[in-house]
């Protein structure tokens, strides 16, 4: 089944896996989709998530402690996809793939009924393996573009991508920023010259304000740090925390 982006901006909801542990993680997919997220990235913990900030780092780590294996991350999908329609990305290092072996991990993605993979730390110049793996699976390819990215680059990520593709609003890590930079239109842009998928602009955005401003020009917008922060804060009560979050983002307000 295709991505749908229904709403504009659409929001992509990510999640760490196993933090606090796999069966709230699931409650709380549950209430972000239920509050209005369209697509759901499933976080695969990492030992070494170089791309993230401190928040989801800490994530990591804890779900890491609960023994959370990418194994389980699929698992979960399946579980999630047998009550819901929402879109579902897994969302790993590539470490933890190898690790799994290539084709083995696309054949269980596929069957759990993942619509697509998104590998944070995989360049699009050495992706020919995962690229085919993927196509043979029918399994969505998303890749991150960066404002630092050159057009030749950017044209390499959009013949590769399949679903939508991740605007990376800043360079640096993941985290909660005050106000959303310009080089995330520039980007978008850039992005259309080459590309008519959806855009979903990430890193960053936290408040209804940034939410809304990203749908002048893209797609959706990839929320991450803000709601696996509200899961650091409201330990026991995840899922209502996330759920009134997205609410509140989803309305604008």
């Amino acid at each position: 089944m295709p991505l749908s982006f229904q709403n504009r901006p659409s929001l992509v909801a990510y999640v760490t896996c196993g933090d606090p542990d796999l069966a709230t993680t699931r409650e709380i997919v549950f209430a972000a989709i239920d509050a209005g997220a369209g697509i759901v990235e499933l976080g695969a913990p990492f030992s070494d998530p170089v791309a993230d900030g401190p928040v989801i780092q800490r994530a990591s780590q804890r779900a890491l402690r609960k023994g959370t294996t990418i194994d389980q991350v699929i698992q979960l999908a399946r579980e999630i996809r047998q009550r819901s329609s929402a879109g579902l990305i897994v969302f790993s290092y590539w470490n933890p793939i190898l690790h799994m072996g290539l084709a083995r991990f696309a054949a269980a993605a596929q069957d759990a009924g993942v619509d697509g993979v998104l590998v944070t730390d995989l360049p699009v110049e050495e992706a020919g393996d995962y690229l085919r793996e993927m196509r043979r699976r029918e399994l969505a390819t998303v890749f991150l573009a960066a404002p630092t990215s050159t057009d030749e680059r950017l044209k390499a990520i959009a013949k590769a991508s399949r679903g939508f593709i991740y605007a990376v609003s800043r360079t640096g890590v993941t985290g909660v920023r005050q106000q959303l930079p310009d080089d995330a239109q520039k980007l978008v842009r850039r992005l259309r010259k080459y590309s008519k998928l959806p855009i979903a602009v990430g890193f960053g955005i936290s408040t209804p304000e940034q939410f809304m401003a990203v749908g002048g020009f893209a797609e959706a917008a990839v929320v991450g740090s803000a709601i696996v922060e509200i899961i650091e804060r409201n330990r026991g009560k995840e899922p209502q925390s996330v759920a009134e979050f997205v609410r509140r983002l989803v309305a604008g307000s």
